[in-house]
C-alpha cells in the first residue's frame, strides 16, 4: 500500500503553543479517523498536512514529496482535498460557481471541469441546489458544499476537519457511505468529536492528545480497549475514553 502521509517528529505551532508536538505517521489509503479532546493539537495537525501551515520542526512527506526544502507545494495541492472548520467563500456563489472556482483552483482540467463539478455536487446530494446562492443556504447544506469543493477534484489526499457538524441523521448515513467509497482509492483523513461515525466508516483510528499521537489502531482495537466502567454509551466510545485517560494518567505521573 503506497503512503500518502509519512510524519517524523513532527513539530507545528499554532500561535505561540507547539500545538503538534513530536508525531510520528504514516497513512495510505482508506479511512482514517482522528480523535482527540479539544485542544489536543487534531485542527493544527490537518492545517500542516493540508500545506496551509508550516511545520517547525520533524520531516512531512505528502503524496510523495516531502515539505522540506522548496517543495512542489502546487503539485501536492491539485490532488489534495481540504475542508477546513470553516470556509471562506463568497455568498453570491451559487453552489456550482463556488465548486466551479474551487475546481479551477486546483487546477481540474478544462475539458472535464464542468462534469467534475456537477459529480461533485451530485455525490453530497445537492443536485437540486446547484443555482441556489451560498447565503441562503442552512449549515448543513453548507457543509455538503464544502465537502463538494473537497472532492471535486478525485483527490489522493482528502482532509475533514469536523465535516459532519450541522449535518442531520441521514445525511451522516450518507456521508459515511461516501467515506467508504473515497477511501477505496484515497487516504481520508477525518477529525470529528463523534466516535460513532468513526467506528461506522473509518478503517482505522490515530488518537490524539497533547500534540502527540498516543494510539493508532483499528475501531474494533479502540473498542477493545475499554470496560463497562469507563465513560460512554457504547464499546468504541468507552474504548476511546479508557485511552485517553490511560494517557493522560501517564502523563500526570511522568510530570
Amino acid at each position: 500500500m503506497a503512503t500518502k502521509i509519512r510524519a517524523r517528529g513532527l513539530r507545528v505551532r499554532a500561535g505561540r503553543q507547539m500545538a503538534v508536538d513530536g508525531v510520528d505517521l504514516r497513512l495510505g489509503a482508506g479511512v482514517h479517523g482522528l480523535l482527540g479532546p479539544n485542544g489536543a493539537g487534531k485542527t493544527t495537525l490537518i492545517r500542516a498536512l493540508a500545506t496551509v501551515l508550516r511545520p517547525h520542526e520533524g520531516q512531512l512527506e505528502l503524496l510523495g514529496q516531502p515539505m522540506d526544502g522548496r517543495p512542489d507545494q502546487r503539485a501536492v495541492r491539485r490532488n489534495l482535498g481540504y475542508l477546513p472548520q470553516e470556509f471562506g467563500y463568497h455568498p453570491r456563489f451559487t453552489v456550482t460557481e463556488f465548486v466551479e472556482y474551487m475546481a479551477w483552483l486546483k487546477e481540474v482540467p478544462g475539458a472535464g471541469r464542468r462534469r467534475a463539478v456537477r459529480r461533485a455536487i451530485e455525490r453530497v446530494g445537492l443536485a437540486d441546489r446547484a443555482g441556489s446562492p451560498l447565503r441562503v443556504l442552512s449549515g448543513g447544506m453548507l457543509r455538503r458544499a464544502g465537502i463538494a469543493q473537497a472532492i471535486v477534484n478525485d483527490p489522493e489526499l482528502l482532509l475533514l476537519d469536523e465535516p459532519t457538524v450541522g449535518l442531520d441523521p441521514q445525511q451522516r448515513l450518507d456521508f459515511r457511505a461516501l467515506l467508504r467509497e473515497l477511501g477505496e482509492r484515497s487516504c481520508v483523513l477525518v477529525s470529528t468529536h463523534l466516535v460513532e461515525d468513526v467506528a461506522a466508516a473509518c478503517t482505522s483510528v490515530v488518537l490524539i492528545n497533547a500534540g502527540r499521537v498516543v494510539f493508532h489502531g483499528t475501531p474494533e482495537e479502540v473498542a477493545a480497549s475499554g470496560d463497562h466502567d469507563d465513560a460512554g454509551d457504547s464499546p468504541i466510545e468507552r474504548g476511546y475514553s479508557a485511552l485517553l485517560t490511560r494517557h493522560q494518567a501517564g502523563s500526570a505521573v511522568a510530570r
